[in-house]
């Protein structure tokens, strides 16, 4: 065999031995929980017969056994257990026009703006079914509750207060299942009512 056919032999066998068999050999590995890869900003958490049997929050390339025990053996097995992984970076939301009344029965919109970070892994997968729903609900909630019957002018200038007190009602509830409040900020307070709007436009 000529050397140019030896080449073009010996460059297909590494091609296949580095794409197909060199990832399928490594994927049955970590099945059978030898290793595995925490990206950045992320965890994982190890679900063995119903129980939480480790928690892996730094990133990089981790020996399973080492880790969480001979449990890595049989984690990824269905019906043994599972492996959740879980995004830890921050997040935002913004929940715009929550309708609330000033002391002088002005029909008000609020959007307010909030950062929102899974605080306690093992609470946030097994304490609420839809954590990031409930404190979106609890927010806005809390946006009404605390913000109905304030004076109109309180409401279109005092925006940092208005921020605080729902923080301060809303971030422990929501600890309690895993998803902690950051920082919260009433964006945008505007009249929900077009006819008001058109006679305050009109005198202007």
């Amino acid at each position: 065999m000529n050397p140019f056919m030896q080449m073009i032999i010996a460059a297909f066998i590494t091609f296949f031995a580095m794409w197909i068999i060199m990832p399928l050999f490594m994927a049955f590995v970590r099945f059978f929980g030898l290793y595995t890869i925490v990206k950045e900003g992320t965890c994982q958490v190890f679900i063995l017969f119903g129980k939480v049997i480790g928690i892996i929050r730094e990133p990089g390339l981790h020996i399973l056994p080492f880790k969480i025990g001979l449990g890595a053996f049989i984690v990824r097995w269905p019906g043994l257990g599972s492996v959740k992984t879980l995004d830890m970076r921050l997040d935002q939301l913004y929940l715009r026009s929550n309708p609330v009344n000033s002391e002088e029965g002005a029909p008000m919109g609020v959007g307010i703006w909030y950062e929102m970070y899974i605080s306690d892994p093992v609470s946030y997968l097994f304490k609420n079914a839809d954590p990031r729903g409930s404190l979106a609900a609890n927010v806005s909630n809390e946006v009404v509750r605390s913000l109905s019957n304030m004076p109109l002018d309180d409401m279109l200038v005092d925006r940092h207060s208005m921020s605080h007190a729902v923080r301060e009602e809303v971030s422990p509830r929501s600890h309690e299942w895993g998803y902690k409040l950051g920082s919260v900020y009433i964006r945008k307070v505007h009249f929900r009512d077009h006819e008001m709007i058109h006679q305050i436009e009109e005198k202007v």
